[in-house]
């Protein structure tokens, strides 16, 4: 592949990369043609909107108070989402890399593009195989998107290699919740916050990266909760909770242990419920007597007193309600991590019945819906495994294809790239996914994007990793299709389409189906629309864990929403799991758990350290995240004017006895070194970290990327890299960086 040009050519041939704050129309007193129900394009609660339309274009929102999640209220991104539609960057047609153009990309027409696709699909196949071609997604596609990609993958190219950007999010949790409880989803629809005596909070900053979560747990509190937040930070939503355990990053296993010490040690375990509705309990109970508070404390860094304190609260309580993300996920034992979060809530036994439940909390718009049907690489329709045969010949009747042409089981979207470094895989697709930006030790990224022979990407935005495409399809926006997607809770929604694409965009379907096409191999991508692709997925879905068959877009919009699993038309859906005489296509009346007798499974849930800890050199620990007005690798919000203002750049947050030590005031320029790369940032000297722990946001590329310092140690099991701690050392820099924002900061 040719070398990519520089950014800032490349940058003036599709508009600055600047934050738009208005777009044509955006004026106020503009009366809209019409105002259309769909829901947020951002995070996974996926929150109803109302998007006023005015000649084709969004010109403005009004709460959807009758949508029940979220009853009209909106986080900052929420509020903001729609001002990204008229922006100047906005891919209006195809693109092909060109070295003779002074921005290193030349117009191309979207046919001659489609056509020089499939011309670099089938040169590469030809020469190297199937699976040399891979193909990467991202989790805010619709579900229909989403399982046309995978089919597409496997019926079309042919190819094993084929993965999703939950991979940096879920993966963690659902390997956890299958081995537990056999299925992969929260287990409570949110109103079960409500009346929970406790809420535990793990690993989970709701305030900011899920605002309207933070509603519940308030509502919850109201009502007499005690809310427990364990964080190596004192998150928003810890400076109101009740309990307060500040863990060190990667040590949430063994205070989950600790806890569970005490609860037996204390006889707060459900001994009834124990013994009838689990196995494995006596191997786990031996595991955890090793885990006294004192050993605990000394692990964790939680006060040996905070730790019987959540204990009793957890243990002695009538209700509770524990949730989690991705600082429990994010680690090279994350599934350790939350079968040690799951093993105390089925010790308490309240799991399945009002107020008593278990979450996990989804990262990304279509984080639950995008993997249950194709885009993870050893998953079928309807969370079918892809090395089972009954599920390969189940889903095989529904494409039309053999059981046995269907490819196995691929490889992680990390060894995705591993494998481009090698030479294993010569091309690449991808779509909504900015792997240079999001993917940990991303200075390695972008040394295997330039070893790529092709590299096509579908987006509306030309983000950073696309900057190293040879051709850049134009794809479309939320609101420029429609379709369902599955929120936090499980319930399966609707996008509406507002807006048609503008001049030369697709919609992601169209564009897939095209490249199909012009390969010669149409069979099974002739798809009028969404809704007989849905049709399809509702077919290939039935009977698997991940049911849809029941599931209508004119239910959907009936009930405002349908829980899955949902096995038919006349099936209300399924808001809470585990309940007594729940529908169940595994233990049919046998239990409530996704198992053949019906029980859910306690697993030893064994603490190790992180994969990379302190020592002389690298003293410190490096834990990043998002912030309220960011999301993900900022595609999209660094885009849009008043959310960039509300955060302008990435900052290095530490507590002021670190400050001290390194004579760093707020504001100054400070270095953070790891083995993998630096990255100058200023300084935001706060009380609400731990003084051994420093924070940094991942919303930014470049020279301004936490990924670069991140380490791409991955989970045995679900394969996650470990975002939340790596070895780091600061020290006050000399001067301010090339990218240095010069205004006067804000104290």
């Amino acid at each position: 592949m040719t070398s990519v040009v520089n950014e800032r050519s490349t940058m003036e041939a599709f508009g600055p990369h600047r934050a738009y704050a208005s777009g044509l129309r955006l004026a106020s007193g503009v009366e809209p043609d019409r105002v259309v129900n769909t829901h947020c394009c951002f995070c996974g609660q996926q929150c109803g909107i109302q998007l006023k339309v005015k000649d084709n274009e969004v010109v403005g929102f009004e709460p959807w108070t009758d949508f029940p999640f979220n009853r009209g209220m909106l986080c900052p991104k929420g509020v903001k989402r729609y001002l990204q539609g008229a922006h100047p960057d906005r891919l209006l047609r195809a693109y092909q890399r060109d070295t003779t153009a002074s921005s290193g990309f030349a117009p191309l027409a979207y046919d001659q593009a489609i056509h020089r696709v499939a011309e670099a699909i089938g040169r590469i196949q030809q020469a190297h195989g199937d699976d040399a071609f891979a193909v990467l997604t991202g989790a805010s596609l619709t579900t229909e998107k989403a399982y046309l990609v995978g089919k597409f993958a496997r019926v079309c190219l042919r190819t094993a290699n084929i993965d999703y950007n939950g991979r940096l999010c879920m993966v963690s949790a659902a390997a956890g919740n299958k081995k537990a409880f056999g299925i992969d989803r929260a287990a409570n629809p949110w109103e079960d916050i409500l009346p929970a005596e406790v809420v535990w909070i793990s690993g989970a900053n709701v305030a900011e990266c899920a605002p309207i979560t933070t509603e519940y747990v308030w509502q919850a509190r109201e009502n007499g909760a005690r809310i427990i937040v364990v964080d190596p930070r004192i998150t928003p939503i810890a400076r109101t909770c009740d309990l307060f355990l500040p863990v060190k990053p990667g040590r949430d296993v063994a205070l989950f242990n600790g806890v569970l010490h005490l609860m037996i040690t204390h006889g707060w375990v459900d001994e009834t419920f124990v013994a009838r509705s689990t196995v494995g309990f006596e191997a786990v109970a031996e595991h955890v007597r090793a885990w006294t508070p004192a050993r605990t404390a000394e692990v964790t860094g939680v006060p040996e007193s905070a730790i019987r304190q959540a204990a009793e609260w957890w243990g002695t309580a009538q209700t509770s309600f524990l949730m989690h993300a991705r600082g429990i996920e994010h680690h090279s034992h994350g599934v350790q991590n939350v079968l040690g979060a799951i093993n105390i809530v089925l010790a308490s036994g309240r799991i399945g019945r009002p107020g008593c439940g278990y979450a996990t909390i989804t990262g990304q718009g279509n984080g639950q819906g995008g993997r249950e049907h194709g885009q993870k690489c050893d998953q079928l329709p309807g969370a079918r495994d892809i090395s089972n045969p009954e599920h390969r010949a189940h889903v095989a009747r529904v494409w039309g294809v053999e059981p046995e042409s269907l490819p196995g089981a691929g490889v992680d979207a990390y060894e995705i790239f591993r494998k481009i470094d090698k030479g294993e895989i010569r091309g690449l697709l991808s779509i909504c996914f900015n792997p240079k930006v999001s993917l940990p030790d991303n200075n390695f990224i972008t040394r295997a994007l330039e070893k790529l022979d092709f590299y096509v990407a579908i987006d509306f935005f030309l983000n950073e990793t696309a900057r190293h495409a040879d051709v850049v399809l134009p794809g479309s926006l939320h609101e420029e299709d429609e379709g369902v997607v599955t929120q936090v809770e499980g319930r399966v929604i609707k996008i509406n389409k507002a807006v048609e694409c503008p001049g030369d965009a697709r919609q992601d379907w169209r564009i897939i189906q095209d490249i199909a096409g012009a390969l010669g191999r149409p069979h099974g991508f002739t798809f009028d629309g969404p809704r007989a692709i849905f049709d399809e997925l509702r077919a290939a879905s039935q009977g698997g864990v991940a049911d849809y068959s029941g599931i209508t877009y004119e239910k959907i919009e009936r009930q405002f929403g349908v829980f899955w699993p949902c096995p038919s038309e006349d099936h209300p859906g399924t808001p809470r799991l585990f309940e007594s005489g729940s529908w169940n296509p595994v233990a049919r009346g046998t239990g409530p758990f996704y198992f053949p007798d019906g029980k859910a499974r306690f697993n030893v849930a064994a603490y190790t350290p992180p994969a990379e800890d302190t020592d002389a050199d690298y003293p410190l620990m490096l834990t990043t995240g998002r912030v309220v007005s960011q999301f993900l690798s900022g595609t999209q919000t660094r885009r849009i004017g008043p959310l960039v203002d509300q955060y302008p750049e990435p900052r290095i947050e530490m507590h002021p006895q670190l400050a001290d030590r390194l004579a760093v005031r707020d504001g100054d320029w400070v270095t953070a070194e790891t083995r993998r790369g630096d990255c100058t940032l200023r300084a935001l000297v706060v009380t609400t970290i731990r003084p051994d722990t420093v924070f940094i946001p991942y919303h930014w590329p470049g020279r301004k990327s936490a990924n670069q310092l991140t380490i791409a140690a991955q989970d045995p099991i679900s394969k996650i890299p470990e975002y939340k701690v790596c070895a780091v050392r600061l020290r006050k820099a000399a001067a301010a960086p090339d990218h240095a924002v010069l205004e006067p900061q804000q104290g």
